[in-house]
C-alpha cells in the first residue's frame, strides 16, 4: 500500500519511489514491484524527458485501489493524534488532505498546495479529489506552508492566522474548511495544539 500511495500521485523512478517509501531494501522493493506488475496493478514504462529513464505508475486497475486506500486512512484517523500532523512529511500532505476532506458532488475547485519544496495539484469534481505532483497552471486557490499550517488552516479557518500563505478564492477556502471530517477528539486536540504558544 505504500507503493500504491506514492504512485497515486503520479509515476516515479525507482530511486524516487525507494526514498518515498522509506528506503526499503532494494531487493524487497524490486520484488514488490514485480509482484504488483504481475498482478496488473503497476506498470513500468520508459520516458525520454527530461532524461531517459524507467518509471513506475499505477495501471487503470491499480487506480481502483485509491478509494479503498483513502477509506482505510479515514478509518485510521480514529487511531491518530493531532501531534502526528506536526510531523507529517510534505510528500504526504496531498493524500492527507484527500483523507480529511469530503467534498459534495457539485463542488469543483483546482487547489495548489506547496510545502517543503513539494508542489501538488488537487482537483475537486463529482465528490472526488484527484491529486498529482506538480503545480497546476491556473489554480483557483493556493495554500503554502508546513503540513501543520495547511491542515490547521483548513481545520481552524483562515482567521486562526497560522502562517499559511493563501492566494486566490477565499470563499473557496471557507467552503473547504466546512468539508473537513475528522474525529471530534482529534479536532479538539488539533485546536489546542494550534493555540499553544510556540517554544521560545
Amino acid at each position: 500500500m505504500l507503493i500504491v500511495r506514492e504512485l497515486s500521485l503520479g509515476p516515479l523512478r525507482f530511486s524516487d519511489l525507494d526514498r518515498a517509501v522509506g528506503g526499503a531494501p532494494t531487493d524487497v522493493l524490486t520484488k514488490r514491484l514485480r509482484d504488483l506488475e504481475a498482478d496488473g496493478i503497476v506498470e513500468r514504462r520508459e520516458i525520454a524527458q527530461p532524461a531517459p529513464a524507467a518509471v513506475y505508475e499505477l495501471t487503470e486497475f491499480g487506480r481502483g485501489l485509491e478509494r479503498p486506500m483513502l477509506e482505510l486512512a479515514r478509518w485510521g484517523l480514529g487511531l491518530q493524534k493531532a501531534e502526528d500532523v506536526a510531523v507529517l512529511a510534505p510528500s504526504s500532505l496531498a493524500n492527507g488532505l484527500r483523507v480529511i476532506l469530503a467534498p459534495p458532488p457539485d463542488f469543483e475547485l483546482t487547489l495548489a498546495v506547496r510545502s517543503g519544496g513539494e508542489a501538488f495539484e488537487l482537483r475537486f469534481a463529482n465528490g472526488w479529489i484527484a491529486a498529482q505532483r506538480g503545480a497546476p497552471a491556473k489554480p483557483d486557490l493556493t495554500l503554502a506552508g508546513t503540513s501543520l499550517e495547511v491542515i490547521g488552516t483548513l481545520v481552524a479557518g483562515e482567521a486562526a492566522g497560522l502562517g499559511t500563505e493563501i492566494e486566490g478564492d477565499r470563499a473557496a477556502l471557507e467552503q473547504l474548511s466546512g468539508m473537513v471530517e475528522v474525529p471530534d477528539r482529534m479536532r479538539e486536540e488539533a485546536l489546542e495544539l494550534l493555540q499553544a504558544p510556540s517554544p521560545s
